[in-house]
């Protein structure tokens, strides 16, 4: 296989080499360590970005997130969490609370390559072969190849079992043809991990393949989904006779069921610590939001503050007891079904907070303030990654081994 070249022109094979001081054990010490760093790199066109370019804000200064992704990687702070022998740095769950926590206080950029970091980095290290490391790894580790999820279909965004996308191995190459969609950045993606049918006439979960599919090849058309907020960070993917070799196949063909499920283990485990540090830096701005309209002297809107509180420390708790037991099962399931009606219920307290303002864009034609911006997407939080009702069927089927829900 011919080595990719990234959009930057450099090969994407190349580790990250960079400061690989060893991390301070003790955590005040470690947090110094991370405060300090951040403290001197978050500056110039990183520092402008004010931390932004999270959730329905992706496309804000893509360009400059990128250099500060590759930035990180050159100084060692991507795969922070991941073993030593895997280019990461060996992190304990503390260790990457902090680093968390510190980031978000520190307003870093947000970052481009959670896809590839947080979930497919795990996947490949727990799952995947020697050579698919060799190969994927240090393009990860070195912000030089980003990814793009493919698993969702439009008639089986939530329910993963029903897809349609065939893969057909032919003359040595995986042959894809079929649609996926909610494909968030594929149209800056290098790479798509993605699920699909590889055994004709099987059924839901069994003859799934999972593979490891180029982006820029003529078999693959992406179009962005343009919404009425006027971003476009959603796509409608297409494969037609899209290609790629044997080898990218992660574990066995007709069992990409349990790779999925695997991955999706990891999206609810480690990954959620960095999100929840964002979530409380919004809760913050709840709280001020509170005091500067006065109705922090409101008893249900003080009711409905002091409850997110709960919430957010109930799901930090949870999931460090989750990340506790290794690679995460079905019970991961419960953090997501936890932060996405959180996250939701936070979105209308900001609104409510905010009063009658909060209906009035912030500029011509359709310009929003931060909190509307946060209160329309949360409103698809209860629904991407696995809508709430699928969450509750696996807790119920796989944790609690209650009847499987009649079809």
């Amino acid at each position: 296989m011919t080595t990719p070249v990234t959009t930057d022109g450099t090969d994407s094979t190349d580790g990250a080499a960079g400061n690989r001081e060893p991390l301070e054990a003790d955590h005040e010490r470690f947090r110094q360590q991370c405060r300090s760093w951040l403290t001197d790199n978050v500056v110039g066109e990183y520092a402008e970005l004010a931390g932004r370019g999270g959730p329905a804000d992706e496309e804000f200064g893509f360009d400059v997130r990128v250099a500060w992704e590759q930035h990180l990687g050159s100084e060692g702070w991507i795969g922070l969490g991941w073993p030593t022998e895997f280019g990461g740095r060996g992190a304990t769950v503390a260790q990457q609370v902090i680093w968390a926590e510190e980031y978000t206080r520190a307003l870093a950029p947000a970052r481009v390559n959670h896809m590839g970091e947080q979930l497919l980095g795990p996947t490949l290290i727990a799952y995947g072969t020697d050579a698919q490391r060799d190969r994927f790894l240090p393009g990860i580790l070195d912000g030089t190849e980003r990814w793009c999820q493919g698993y969702s279909e439009p008639n089986a965004g939530s329910d993963l079992a029903g897809v349609q996308t065939r893969a057909e191995l032919v003359d040595g190459q995986w042959v894809l043809n079929g649609q996926k969609v909610w494909t968030s950045l594929a149209h800056v993606s290098h790479w798509s991990f993605i699920v699909a049918r590889s055994v004709p006439g099987s059924q839901r979960s069994k003859g799934l393949v999972f593979l490891l599919v180029p982006m820029d090849q003529p078999g693959v058309e992406v179009r962005p989904i343009v919404q009425i907020t006027g971003g476009g960070e959603f796509n409608e993917t297409f494969f037609t006779d899209a290609r790629t070799p044997a080898d990218m196949v992660v574990g066995e063909p007709g069992e990409g069921w349990a790779i999925a499920m695997g991955l999706l283990a990891f999206e609810r485990g480690i990954s959620t610590l960095a999100q929840q540090v964002g979530f409380a830096r919004e809760l913050d701005d709840a709280r001020a939001i509170a005091v500067s309209t006065g109705r922090n002297n409101d008893p249900v809107m003080r009711q409905r503050l002091a409850a997110a509180h709960t919430g957010l420390e109930l799901m930090r708790w949870n999931a460090l007891r989750s990340m506790s037991s290794g690679v995460p099962g079905p019970e991961a399931s419960i953090s997501k079904l936890l932060w996405a009606g959180w996250h939701r219920d936070l979105g209308e307290l900001l609104m409510d907070l905010t009063g009658p303002a909060s209906l009035i864009a912030d500029g011509f034609p359709y310009e929003l303030t931060a909190t509307q911006r946060l209160f329309l997407f949360t409103r698809s939080d209860t629904i991407y990654g696995g809508s709430d009702e699928i969450q509750r069927n696996i807790i119920s089927e796989r944790v609690l081994g209650l009847p499987r829900e009649p079809r």
